[in-house]
């Protein structure tokens, strides 16, 4: 099986760490087209996958050699859908609603399979009135690393999207006298946390979360989007409405619990959520989608 991969992102982000982790995984026959001077181009070059620079020509050229293209983000599912006739699978990962437009409607129609990172955003897609069968659901997949996290430390993904929610857990912190620290390097801080503090008005899943319980770190997420799917209430963290009171109370809650989370989340992130089932669900949908 001959697969394309297409990510036009510029950031080493969730959904890229996801599309290097299913190379590693799937190993010959797989080809990735990512801009070149991105992260993701180097740290595939650096894992020894087969990484070419992306533009128009490329995937023109490539996708007439290919059995499948699997596009992992918007731009690549738009340049995917003009350019590659044969099959094509599609990851969203987005909790925002489907665009209506004429253009829209036209690439949403193309790909013969979606697979969404969440139930919700499954629902979101089922929405646009994408049909169910051609919809499934593949959740991220973490590494469980060999040693637990053992630190004090409160932590928040760093970002200045407005979406985020950062000005509520500041807010949140100042409440409860807790100090935050705002990692833009999570797979580094981890180790030494004891929280991890996931607030947003609007997430697909919440890659973060799961890193963080793979590490034993208990988190306490937002009520939104994809997150109540992966932080089961009271068992791995707590789901928060997004009041500074409420975050506030479910930090004060989860340290004080924080033994007994923490076995549950690396438990459920191991269970659930490993790398290993991520990319055997994933080629099994590509199988299924040759074989129609």
């Amino acid at each position: 099986m001959r697969v394309l991969h297409l990510d036009s992102g510029h950031e080493m982000r969730g959904g890229q760490w996801q599309v290097l982790s299913l190379l590693q995984e799937l190993g010959s026959g797989n080809t990735l087209l990512t801009p070149a001077g991105s992260p993701l181009m180097s740290l595939a070059k650096q894992a020894d996958v087969d990484a070419q620079p992306m533009s128009l020509m490329t995937i023109a050229a490539l996708a007439r050699k290919t059995d499948l293209i699997h596009a992992h983000d918007a731009r690549s599912h738009t340049w995917a859908a003009a350019l590659a006739p044969g099959a094509l699978v599609v990851s969203r990962r987005v909790a925002f609603p489907v665009k209506q437009s004429v253009l829209s409607r036209w690439k949403y129609r193309k790909p013969h399979r979606y697979l969404a990172v969440s139930d919700y955003v499954r629902k979101a897609l089922m929405e646009a009135d994408i049909p169910e069968a051609r919809i499934s659901v593949v959740y991220d997949g973490v590494r469980i690393p060999a040693s637990a996290a053992a630190g004090e430390r409160i932590l928040a993904p760093a970002s200045d999207d407005p979406m985020k929610g950062s000005d509520l857990l500041r807010e949140a912190a100042r409440i409860g006298k807790y100090e935050i620290h705002f990692s833009d390097r999570l797979q580094e801080d981890l180790p030494t946390a004891s929280l991890l503090v996931y607030i947003t008005r609007s997430e697909g899943l919440g890659s973060a979360a799961l890193m963080a319980m793979a590490y034993g770190v208990p988190v306490v997420a937002s009520r939104v989007g994809g997150l109540p799917e992966i932080v089961i209430d009271g068992r791995t963290g707590f789901v928060t409405d997004n009041d500074p009171e409420s975050i506030a109370a479910a930090m004060h809650r989860a340290l004080a619990n924080r033994e007994t989370l923490s076995r549950t989340a690396r438990r459920c992130a191991e269970e659930r959520f490993s790398v290993r089932q991520m990319v055997e669900k994933t080629r099994s949908i590509y199988q299924q989608v040759l074989e129609c």
